[in-house]
């Protein structure tokens, strides 16, 4: 009986947690031309505007320049004093697809199997969640909605964080295919990090051998399928990977030791295919591989513990430096959902460990958009664009001054407020405090 009810108070506690604030929805259609005139535009490929006038349309940025002046007839938003961003791009996360982990039928990132290419995270993707408005209030507006577990864990789209519906938030369906590469260390596959079950070197090496049989095996029957014009029999398994081959689909690996690393690489390139490496802690320690296979990098959150215990117990802040030094290309991502909120801040970190803040805000913006292959339509204030900008008091990379006081995107001007403002200004009336 008591087991009844701790289940039951579960469940209410996740299905108040799921449901979207009442008075927070999606903005409509942009109406009209909008000018933010005269904050220092960051348009994400390095380049500073000081002092500048944004200027877009139908959702689409028209104009981007120096002075403060706005052309006749439009909508004016005054950003003098302050700072204007593409809206920042969260890579490889589970955002939308977990509201409380500790409640099964709140989660939604993982199927049962080990090879689920067909596998959609896209349609799971909750827009009710609370979590997305407090992650968009701090001015990441895109995220690349990734599914979890087993060899091939499945595919995963890009949404844009306000929408009424999945099919409202696709920003770009079904471009990429996630596999979380077989592990030559003691622990497994999911990150060193998290340890795991210490196993003789025998064990090891058959557990390694036999997870990459399976995946030389698949691949092998997936590439003749796709190969095949007219299948006999349609495999659902097989049609996801089809993209893979042909270049539709991008590969996400999550890899992390050095050896795993190189031959992850050397597997994919087999079959055609340049990977995007996730993860990839001992990358540092192959940059030139790296560099050389032209392979692009997304490296999770710098503030974290090192993979080794004899690592510099800073590498994880200098990570980013060390590989955008050595020529590699670079995202950051954080793990989790809730955790997207800090993304700006671990990209702030890595400034602070040796990379100028134009390029800090590159890693979640102009990199994240050319490794996800979204950069023609955005990742960068350019004309031409979608207009997905959003407006901070101070240094939104900074966790002390960041303020995102408005947000745009494809022009729409999207609501700020989550429920944790709210909680805020409740509580502060109550006890007399002036909420800002």
């Amino acid at each position: 009986m008591k087991k009844i009810i701790y289940q039951f108070i579960a469940l209410s506690l996740a299905s108040t947690s799921v449901f979207a604030q009442a008075n927070i929805y999606p903005a409509k259609k942009q109406a009209g031309t909008f000018a933010i005139v005269g904050g220092t535009i960051h348009v994400g490929n390095g380049k500073v505007i000081q002092n500048g006038t944004v200027v877009f349309a139908n959702g689409k940025i028209t104009s981007v320049k120096e002075g403060n002046v706005a052309p006749q007839n439009v909508t004016v938003v005054n950003a003098a004093g302050k700072h204007i961003y593409p809206g920042f791009i969260a890579p490889s996360n589970s955002l939308g697809l977990v509201d409380v982990e500790s409640v099964r039928a709140t989660r939604d990132a993982q199927e049962v199997g080990s090879i689920n290419p067909h596998v959609r995270s896209l349609i799971a993707y909750n827009t009710d969640s609370r979590v997305i408005a407090t992650v968009r209030s701090n001015g990441t507006l895109l995220s690349q909605v990734t599914p979890e577990g087993g060899l091939v864990s499945g595919t995963s789209s890009i949404v844009q964080l306000d929408a009424w519906n999945w099919e409202d938030a696709a920003y770009v369906k079904d471009n990429g295919l996630h596999f979380n590469w077989p592990s030559s260390a003691a622990g497994g596959g999911g990150g060193r990090r998290f340890g795991g079950p210490v196993l003789s070197e025998e064990a090891i090496k058959e557990r390694y051998q036999k997870q990459l049989l399976e995946l030389k095996s698949y691949f092998a029957q997936a590439k003749a399928y796709a190969d095949t014009d007219k299948p006999e029999i349609m495999n659902a398994r097989f049609e996801a990977m089809k993209g893979l081959f042909n270049g539709a689909k991008k590969a996400f690996v999550k890899v992390n030791r050095q050896k795993d690393i190189i031959i992850a690489v050397q597997f994919f390139e087999e079959f055609g295919i340049k990977p995007v490496l996730v993860g990839a802690e001992e990358a540092v320690d192959v940059t030139s591989f790296l560099k050389e296979h032209n392979i692009p990098v997304i490296i999770y959150q710098s503030q974290s513990l090192p993979g080794n215990d004899d690592d510099d117990v800073y590498l994880p802040y200098k990570n980013a430096k060390i590989l955008h030094d050595a020529g590699v290309l670079i995202a950051m991502s954080v793990d989790g959902y809730w955790q997207q909120r800090n993304l700006p801040f671990m990209a702030g970190t890595a400034a602070a460990y040796g990379l100028t803040k134009e390029e800090a805000l590159a890693i979640i913006t102009s990199n994240t958009a050319k490794i996800l292959g979204i950069d023609k339509t955005t990742g960068t204030i350019e004309e031409g664009k979608d207009a997905n900008i959003i407006i901070s008091e101070g240094d939104a990379l900074d966790m002390r001054t960041n303020n995102v006081t408005r947000a745009f995107i494809q022009g729409r001007d999207v609501n700020l407020d989550n429920v944790q403002k709210q909680l805020y200004k409740r509580y502060a009336d109550k006890y007399g405090i002036k909420a800002d």
